[in-house]
C-alpha cells in the first residue's frame, strides 16, 4: 500500500480515536491519556537505554506534565473542550502543514544535523497552517483572541518538540521510537509536538490569556 495513503489512514483513525475521548472527557479521557503517557514513557526508556538515571527522570516528567496539562485544559472550566481542540488542532495542523509544504516546496534543509528531512519551507508551512485553522477555531468558537497570536508561537514550539526527538532519535541510532502506528512510527513519533503546545497553552491558562 502506498505510504502516503497508509499514514493518512492511521492518522485519521489516530485523529477520530483522540476526538471521541476529548468530547467524552471524564474517566474516558483521563484513561486515554493515561495509557498514552506510559506509551511515551516506555518508548523514552527504550531511546535513552545507557544514558544514565536523569533521562529516565527528564522522561517520567516529559510523558507526565503534557498528560497532566491535558486533563486540566479539559476540565478547568466550561470552555475547557474547545480550548483542548484548539491545543490538537494547532498541532495536528502544524505536522501537516509541514508534511506536505515540505514535501511540494522544500528546498531548505531546517536542521540537517538533527532531521534531514525537515525543511525551512516545511516550517513556514506548518505555522501557516495553525494559524489559519487554529485561528479559524478561536473566531468560530468565541475563545480569547490572543490565541490568534499564540497559534503560531505553539506551532514554532510544536516543530521545536518534533526536533528534539528527532535529536533524542539520532543519538540513539534509531529511526522511530516504536512501530505501533503504521506509517507514524511510535507514540512519541507522533505526540512530541503536542508536549510542548499542552504545557505551554496550560501557562496561557493561568496568564490569563485564554
Amino acid at each position: 500500500m502506498n505510504e502516503l495513503l497508509v499514514r493518512t489512514l492511521t492518522g485519521v483513525v489516530l485523529i477520530a480515536i483522540a476526538l471521541v475521548a476529548a468530547v467524552v472527557g471524564g474517566d474516558l479521557f483521563a484513561y486515554f491519556v493515561a495509557a498514552i503517557a506510559t506509551a511515551m514513557f516506555f518508548e523514552w526508556t527504550r531511546i535513552v537505554r545507557g544514558w544514565g538515571a536523569g533521562w529516565y527522570l527528564l522522561g517520567f516528567i516529559y510523558a507526565v506534565l503534557p498528560a497532566i496539562s491535558l486533563l486540566w485544559i479539559r476540565e478547568r472550566d466550561a470552555h475547557g473542550l474547545e480550548l483542548l481542540l484548539w491545543a490538537l488542532i494547532v498541532t495536528w495542523s502544524t505536522d501537516i502543514g509541514a508534511y506536505f509544504a515540505g514535501r511540494r516546496f522544500g528546498r531548505r534543509k531546517l536542521a540537517p544535523a538533527i532531521s534531514p528531512g525537515k525543511t525551512v519551507e516545511g516550517l513556514y508551512g506548518g505555522i501557516a497552517a495553525a494559524t489559519l485553522i487554529g485561528g479559524a477555531w478561536v473566531l468560530a468558537n468565541g475563545l480569547g483572541l490572543p490565541l490568534l497570536v499564540l497559534a503560531p508561537i505553539l506551532a514554532l514550539a510544536a516543530q521545536g518538540g518534533d526536533l528534539f526527538e528527532s535529536g533524542m532519535k539520532r543519538r540513539a541510532g534509531v529511526k522511530d521510537s516504536g512501530a505501533w502506528l503504521p506509517g507514524h512510527g511510535g507514540v512519541l513519533d507522533r505526540l512530541d509536538g503536542l508536549v510542548p503546545v499542552a504545557v505551554l497553552t496550560v501557562a496561557a491558562q493561568l496568564l490569563g490569556l485564554t
